[in-house]
């Protein structure tokens, strides 16, 4: 292929994965199996790849007692009916199932689980302030699709977890085994885990591990190789000088990178604008500044990796992550050219 055609090709993937804005388009169900040879022997390390963050937590129930991640004083509240009706606005960080995420394109995905206090046995749920469905039922839904799409990569990073003994965490464990079987993919060197080397092991699945325990199954990354650096502001200013900071300090090899593109209220937040909620506060008028930054950075050894964000499905951000391994080709085909 010539200079130029590739060139136009990538001009062509971008325009068409921009084409709806404010949409999560089903042509991204595919998009890593569609990535050009070039980009299929680049580590995933260096690709730029969209997540969610808190990305089980489309759907939350209120009727359920508070998280054992809440304070003891938001639990006493929480008998108040009424609260636990706040605390979903605010709990909520995503509309879009784990089916609806994958089609449009998301595939990192940021997962926080517990027990159930005073529940028999050691089933384990996802968590966000107020749980979530079932961990089981989760991984059902993410293992189906990846049945009908072969080529595509997941990574799930599984970073909190509450009320878990060893006891729940062998149950967890054993479910992640066997959802996924087969398509999980051993710790490995980093740099050498691409999308070919997935795909000649028929491997789909990467499963981050921030527990102990993971040195003693092959199948558990370590949490270390999976840093995710949180800025922990209501400013977009300082999230974006955040986000630039850590990307300048991310270890050139050896781990992954995430970049959490997000706004955290607090309490203070909360209680100025409690029946408005996360969405209506702090990310509708935010995103638009986010994107503009997402849209100008670059993949690559010191650049951008994995890119997560609140509500996936407001803006084009799936697509906009996606087209910027596109500048991965432009700067092969100007190396090539000098």
């Amino acid at each position: 292929m010539s200079p130029a055609a590739g060139k136009e090709g990538a001009r062509r993937r971008r325009r068409r994965r921009a084409a709806a804005p404010g949409a999560m388009a089903e042509s991204n169900a595919d998009w890593m199996g569609s990535l050009p040879a070039a980009l299929r022997t680049c580590p995933l390390s260096n690709l730029a790849i969209p997540g969610s963050h808190d990305s089980f937590s489309y759907w939350v129930d209120e009727k359920s007692p508070v998280g054992p991640d809440q304070a003891t004083a938001i639990k006493r509240l929480a008998k108040i009916s009424l609260v636990k009706k706040i605390m979903k606005k605010w709990s909520v960080t995503q509309n879009l199932t784990f089916k609806e995420q994958l089609e449009g394109g998301i595939r990192y995905f940021d997962l926080r689980v517990s027990s159930k206090p005073g529940e028999i046995g050691h089933e384990i749920y996802f968590i966000h302030g107020l749980f979530g469905i079932k961990v089981w039922d989760g991984l059902m839904e993410i293992n189906t699709f990846l049945d009908q799409h072969p080529k595509e990569v997941v990574f799930l990073d599984f970073n909190h977890f509450y009320a878990m003994d060893d006891g729940h965490h062998f149950f967890l464990i054993n479910r992640i085994r066997s959802a996924f079987g087969s398509k999980l993919c051993s710790v490995e060197c980093v740099e050498y885990v691409t999308l070919q080397y997935m795909w000649e092991k028929q491997h789909q699945v990467l499963i981050f591990y921030h527990y102990p325990l993971c040195q003693e199954f092959p199948f558990l990354w370590p949490g270390n190789k999976m840093p995710a650096p949180w800025a922990n502001t209501t400013n977009v200013h300082k999230l974006i000088q955040f986000l630039e900071t850590t990307l300048e300090e991310r270890s050139r090899y050896g781990t992954f990178h995430v970049s959490q593109a997000i706004l955290t209220p607090r309490v203070k937040t909360i209680a100025r604008h409690l029946i408005r909620g996360l969405k209506n506060t702090l990310v509708h008028r935010n995103l638009p500044m986010i994107l503009n930054w997402v849209k100008a950075q670059k993949p690559g050894v010191m650049g951008v990796n994995i890119i997560t964000s609140d509500f996936v499905e407001l803006v084009d951000f799936a697509a906009t992550v996606i087209a910027l391994n596109d500048l991965l080709l432009e700067e092969d085909e100007s190396t090539s050219k000098s």
